[in-house]
């Protein structure tokens, strides 16, 4: 019973962030669904003792992109065209907000996931290097590209002298 209890917090404590990652990754609210289930599913039969509760998130974070990346890797994925929108999924407080996600949920996915785990969850580069796979400059270099895009991108948008 006292287990239960447990697993239903982690759940609720998590599911968001995993929710989260997954839209990033995947850009469709249906299909991040599906993978916040398959994660929280993981974390309830994994059998891992974790250290501390960052260790928990970022295993739940690099369970969420390996999901995601699986996801799209699928058969069924690259043979179905999606009939729901991302766009209208998420609510923001000033059209700015939306303009900056839109730009950001353009980005490629290796772009988008850097962006969202360095600026959102707050993962330093050599964490976000250890969640995706690949190497620290990787990671830097990402987040250079995807820098220049957004501002490629947002020109106009922003009030700025530049």
């Amino acid at each position: 019973m006292e287990e239960n209890r447990e697993l239903h917090e982690l759940i609720n404590k998590y599911s968001d962030t995993v929710y989260r990652v997954a839209l990033n990754y995947l850009k469709h609210p249906a299909d991040a669904e599906d993978i916040t289930q398959n994660v929280m599913e993981k974390l309830i039969s994994c059998e891992k003792e974790f250290s501390d509760e960052s260790h928990r998130k970022y295993w739940l974070i690099r369970v969420t992109v390996n999901e995601c990346k699986n996801f799209l890797r699928s058969f069924w994925r690259r043979h179905v065209t999606g009939l729901e929108d991302y766009s209208g999924s998420v609510p923001f407080p000033e059209p700015l907000y939306s303009d900056v996600y839109e730009a950001v949920m353009k980005l490629p996915p290796k772009y988008r996931i850097a962006v969202y785990l360095y600026y959102y969850e707050e993962y330093s580069v050599s964490e976000i290097a250890g969640i995706t796979g690949c190497s620290e400059t990787a990671v830097q270099t990402r987040l250079m590209r995807a820098r220049a895009r957004l501002k490629e991108q947002l020109k106009g948008v922003w009030n700025d002298d530049e």
